[in-house]
């Protein structure tokens, strides 16, 4: 058939015309090369990725405490950041000095009545059909009976074995790991320019200025993610200790601080420190244990809908869907630190992504 000529369609190209041309072909060989290489990095040294970005947040934590006492002392940076690490080490000794004994008692406990309350939530799952078919499934490690085809003896074996080693390399591994962060991030507090700097001579001369504006963009969504973050910890743990001191819930001081601490994790932060306290709340009977749930629930509505909108407007706005996925994606990838840095991992490189996009016009808006 003939074609319109009026017709404004322009032609396919063809592989003989300049766009697949030697140089659109070498540009895609390095794009794909390139991110095969940041995928193969990120996977061979993801562990060491996460202490390093540890170290770096730990260091604009630092830096930033020192420069808001810098601004209302008038005091050098060098001075600021040792009036701030004295006065942080000076408050971790004294909460160990006052309350140290009183937390590591309560600690004792609460793992106590979590092993009080497996047993028992294990001998009402055996007294029915359907707990019976739930141990079938649920694996060994999990209080189950599914062994996976290991004989009995040696599974047992093998568990307390890998309990052993895992409880000792984990201990000296997170101690030392922490030691690392906290001296690799005072160092980075110290002098961060040295460090920026350093990374901008390794970058193109003709590139380093949009990377200095994305190093500076990422240092100040950090520091913004860390103070909102810290302040929403700092209410969600006050409040469930509060509520589950009312309620009558043992260990409330320990249960607060816990659920505040695992709010660090946005979402499944939030389940995670549920779920001892209602646990222990089922030892108490139905009315403690539903108090409870309501209690964390509301308090999951009130941050959710009222606390974090407030603290977002101020700090760093991330749509919930996109931090959940981040979440799964970077633990996937990354295993279990990977989901707790998933957030600011992920506002580091939306506020990058901000930096090197431009906005959406009106008209092509959604």
């Amino acid at each position: 058939m003939p074609s319109d000529s009026g017709s404004s369609s322009s032609p396919m190209p063809s592989p003989d015309s300049p766009i697949f041309g030697p140089e659109h072909i070498a540009r895609i060989l390095r794009l794909s090369i390139g991110t095969v290489c940041i995928g193969l990095l990120i996977w061979l040294l993801g562990d060491v990725l996460m202490v390093v970005f540890a170290s770096v947040l730990c260091a604009v934590v630092l830096y930033g405490l020192a420069r808001i006492l810098r601004r209302h002392l008038g005091v050098s940076h060098a001075w600021a950041l040792t009036i701030v690490v004295l006065a942080l080490l000076g408050s971790a000794a004294l909460l160990v000095w006052n309350s140290g004994p009183a937390i590591v008692s309560e600690v004792i406990r609460l793992q106590e009545a979590l092993r009080q309350q497996e047993m028992a939530l294990r001998d009402t799952l055996q007294s029915t059909p359907t707990g019976q078919m739930i141990l079938n499934y649920l694996p060994a490690s999990l209080g189950g009976r599914h062994t996976g085809g290991d004989s009995g003896l040696a599974s047992l074996g093998s568990r307390i074995a890998g309990s052993m080693t895992g409880i000792l390399g984990s201990a000296f591994g997170a101690i030392g790991t922490l030691i690392v962060v906290l001296i690799a991030g005072l160092y980075f507090a110290m002098s961060p320019a040295t460090y920026a700097n350093g990374l901008l001579r390794l970058v193109p001369e003709e590139r380093r200025p949009i990377i200095r504006q994305l190093l500076l963009r990422a240092g100040q969504t950090l520091w913004a993610w860390v103070a909102g973050q810290s302040l929403d910890m700092l209410v969600v743990g006050t409040l469930s200790g509060i509520g589950l001191w009312f309620i009558g819930v043992p260990l409330a001081l320990a249960l607060g601080v816990l659920a505040g601490m695992c709010n660090f994790i946005p979402y499944i932060g939030a389940i995670m420190g549920a779920v001892p306290a209602l646990l222990l709340a089922l030892s108490l009977g139905t009315r403690e244990t539903i108090m409870v749930a309501v209690l964390y629930g509301v308090i999951q509505f009130f941050e959710g809908n009222v606390l974090a909108p407030v603290i977002q407007r101020h700090a760093v706005q991330m749509p919930p869907a996109l931090t959940v996925l981040s979440q799964t994606l970077f633990g996937a990838i990354l295993g279990f630190p990977g989901l707790i840095f998933a957030s600011p991992l992920t506002a580091v490189l939306l506020a990058m992504l901000d930096s090197l996009t431009k906005p959406l016009a009106e008209a092509d808006r959604i």
